[in-house]
């Protein structure tokens, strides 16, 4: 076996470890694929005759690779939507996702990956590196260009977010979390009277300017509407703190696509408001509940 054969060995018996960090960074199989394998391309390119732990370095260059996917992800993002987007209230999940994906999603949680999908790259990264693998906050200082100190203040914020905090009194967060698991199940499964049980009279629905260019209404207002709006859909949304109110979210398979805020009074939804631009879902505290 010549030097290429056994580095390529060595590879391979860190691969898993590998593959689990870049799919907790990046959240999609196939780019955790790429991003191992562009991985691999920089070690058959390096010289590593001085390294003595292959584990940690190549922990460390995947790590460098979904930081620096997960912020081009994130310029692509603040680039003008030209393109209609889905509605995915109308959708459903995903059909084009691999199944191994989603039983992957499952298996790391779905509710995590939500949270760490409105997470800033280097928050994520410090909080995978280090709550998710044990990574010491001196080795992903280097990675974030930030000091340990620094690292562990991102990984610290990630934390908060991915917990998440409720800012009404427990009893009113019971009662909001009923009202919505009920307006959901309402909704897909097409019953109409009952989401009209579940609206005030003069609820209020309104889209965001990336749902209105999909040609999702803007506003909508009353409750015989609006629940047209919602009847047979709802299918990937699941209950979530949302700035610590309970709303809704709709994330197929782990991956955020929108959130919505509501407004209850007096058992009533009065008020919806769907959003859809990623800019604006980034700024969310989010904390998937239980259906």
């Amino acid at each position: 076996m010549n030097e290429y054969d056994g580095l390529a060995v060595r590879f391979e018996a860190n691969r898993p470890h590998l593959r689990a960090v870049a799919y907790r960074m990046l959240g999609s199989l196939s780019e955790a694929d790429d991003a191992v394998q562009e991985s691999w391309l920089r070690l058959s390119r390096a010289d590593t005759s001085g390294v003595g732990n292959l584990g940690g370095w190549l922990t460390t260059v995947v790590a460098r690779v979904c930081l620096d996917m997960l912020r081009a992800r994130t310029s692509r993002r603040e680039e003008p939507l030209d393109a209609p987007r889905p509605n995915p209230m109308v959708s459903r999940a995903s059909e084009s996702d691999p199944e191994h994906e989603a039983l992957l999603a499952d298996a790391v949680g779905v509710a995590l990956l939500v949270v760490l999908d409105t997470l800033d790259p280097a928050e994520r990264l410090a909080f995978v590196l280090h709550d998710l693998f044990a990574v010491p906050f001196d080795e992903i200082a280097p990675i974030v260009g930030r000091s340990p100190t620094a690292a562990r203040q991102l990984a610290s914020r990630a934390r908060r977010r991915v917990r998440g905090t409720a800012t009404i009194p427990a009893a009113d967060l019971t009662r909001q979390h009923a009202v919505v698991r009920a307006f959901l199940a309402a909704s897909r499964g097409g019953d109409f009277d009952a989401l009209l049980a579940m609206l005030d009279p003069n609820v209020v629905f309104r889209a965001d300017r990336s749902l209105a260019r999909a040609g999702a209404a803007r506003e909508v207002h009353g409750a015989a509407a609006v629940a047209r709006q919602f009847a047979g859909r709802a299918r990937a949304a699941r209950p979530a703190l949302v700035n610590g109110a309970v709303g809704a979210i709709v994330a197929p398979h782990g991956r955020l696509m929108m959130v919505l805020r509501l407004t209850i009074t007096h058992g009533k939804i009065a008020a919806i408001e769907a959003i859809a631009d990623p800019a604006q879902l980034g700024q969310l505290d989010l904390a998937v509940l239980d259906d």
